[in-house]
């Protein structure tokens, strides 16, 4: 404890205080005395100048002082501030407490490497150098160089016309499209059944697994399945289909530029004969329908012709068209005798007496001829046969017979159709209708363009960077983490 006026005992007491006082006192001392040298070394040149250059040093040592004076002010002004400061701090007459101390961090050591680091380094080395020099000395030293055969076809129709336009296109039976063949080309091309035929005349499996082991990687093993031997030809043939236009270009890969040819001809021979066939089939079809077509147009025909002579021999009228004009002749005659026989009757009216036995004649003759008018206009409605009729009326006579010919005309028609449509199918047969029509020939290749050694280099060096990227990133996040 401390009396009342004592000055207390601190680690920033009043001794470093006035320690702090006076090293401020000596400091200003010392830039007085630099101040003062300044001045007397600069005035021999002004004694030695131009009288215009010593005013102008005149002024210019004025201003310097001024300021100085007034840096010096300013340095009291700030020391006086100080000394009250410190009297304030050590509590002259009172007792203070002294004021916090700073903490100062220190200085960072430099960076060295840790484990981990090391640790990091060996996983880059490990997971991606390594693995990619790995790949590039593969790819520079078993891998096989690989030949491209390219070729490109497509199916064509040929165009029909003749009876085929004529009958609006009732005889096309063939039926099928270039699209829709060029759409089962585009399958056959990558099924067994293609696999299977080109492996028969080129042996597949003897040269793809050649170069196993030593290139694993793009060769075959030699006791491979069919099934793998599938899988395989996916990735050595390459189809590139235009639904659009139809166009199909495929390239083959192989170890030799010869066994690539090979493959791409027997593709397209394989193609050919597949069309082939798929004609042959649309041909038989064709020939199937238009036969069954004409037998049952010849049926019809003959059903209708049946019908027709059966209402002739039941009606005894070849055509009640005729007869009916026949009988309208006959009631035309007898309305010009009704005429005459009227004109005679009026005469004798005028000439003779009323019995005269010649009136009696002709009147008797105009009511004959009355009577078998009315008879005859009673065989076109009337079924009774006593009067001359046939057993039917003649508009039910008339409607049976145009319905007869109605259904004898449409048959003939049918059969001269039936009949064209055969005749167009049997010109099929004897032609090519669909043919594969090949605008790029199997191509020969002379330089390899597979593997392609640079892109598979770079693309594998990126993926197992970012592969590594990741993994570290998940490391130092669990790390942070625990």
């Amino acid at each position: 404890m401390n009396k009342e006026g004592d000055i207390p005992e601190t680690d920033t007491g009043p001794v470093s205080g006035v320690a702090e006082i006076k090293g401020e006192e000596n400091e200003a001392k010392a830039e007085t005395g630099a101040e003062a040298g300044t001045e007397s070394d600069s005035l021999p040149e002004t004694e030695q100048a131009t009288p215009r250059q010593a005013s102008a040093g005149g002024r210019a040592s004025k201003d310097g002082k001024s300021r100085r004076k007034g840096k010096s002010r300013g340095n009291r002004k700030s020391r006086d501030r100080t000394k009250d400061a410190v009297v304030k701090s050590t509590g002259l007459g009172s007792v203070t407490t002294a004021a916090p101390a700073i903490m100062v961090q220190p200085i960072a050591s430099p960076a060295k490497m840790k484990r981990r680091h090391w640790g990091l380094m060996f996983s880059f080395l490990l997971f991606v150098l390594g693995p990619l020099v790995g790949i590039i000395f593969y790819l520079w030293t078993y891998a096989q160089d690989q030949y491209i055969s390219t070729t490109g076809f497509t199916v064509r129709s040929q165009e029909s016309g003749g009876a085929t336009e004529l009958l609006g296109g009732l005889a096309q039976f063939a039926g099928g499209s270039t699209a829709s063949d060029s759409d089962i080309l585009y399958e056959f091309i990558q099924s067994q059944e293609m696999v299977e035929a080109v492996d028969a005349r080129v042996d597949l499996r003897a040269h793809y697994s050649g170069p196993w082991p030593e290139d694993w990687a793009f060769a075959i093993w030699p006791d491979s399945s069919v099934e793998d031997l599938i899988w395989y030809w996916q990735r050595i043939v390459g189809i590139s289909y235009d639904s659009g236009t139809g166009l199909i270009e495929v390239q083959a890969q192989a170890f030799d530029p010869d066994t690539a040819q090979k493959i791409t001809t027997e593709i397209v021979r394989e193609s050919q004969d597949r069309l082939n066939a798929l004609n042959s089939q649309a041909r038989t079809d064709a020939m199937r329908y238009a036969n069954a077509d004409l037998e049952a147009a010849i049926a019809q025909l003959k059903s209708a012709r049946e019908a027709l002579t059966k209402f002739r021999t039941r009606t005894n009228i070849v055509d009640p068209a005729a007869d009916i004009q026949a009988r309208l002749g006959v009631m035309t005659n007898l309305q010009q005798k009704l005429a005459e026989a009227l004109i005679e009757h009026d005469l004798l009216l005028t000439t003779t007496k009323e019995n005269d036995p010649r009136l009696t004649q002709a009147q008797r003759r105009i009511d004959v001829i009355r009577e078998r008018i009315v008879i005859e206009r009673q065989t076109f409605t009337s079924a009774n046969t006593e009067t001359g009729a046939v057993g039917e009326d003649y508009p039910t006579l008339i409607s049976e017979f145009e319905a007869l010919n109605v259904d004898l005309d449409y048959a003939q028609e049918a059969y001269h159709a039936a009949l064209a449509a055969r005749g167009v199918a049997r010109d099929d047969v004897a032609r090519q209708s669909r043919y594969l029509a090949t605008y790029i020939k199997p191509t020969r290749p002379q330089s390899s363009e597979y593997p392609e050694r640079f892109i598979l280099s770079g693309l594998a060096g990126v993926f197992l960077l970012l592969i590594w990227s990741i993994l570290t990133l998940v490391y130092y996040s669990v790390r942070d983490r625990s």
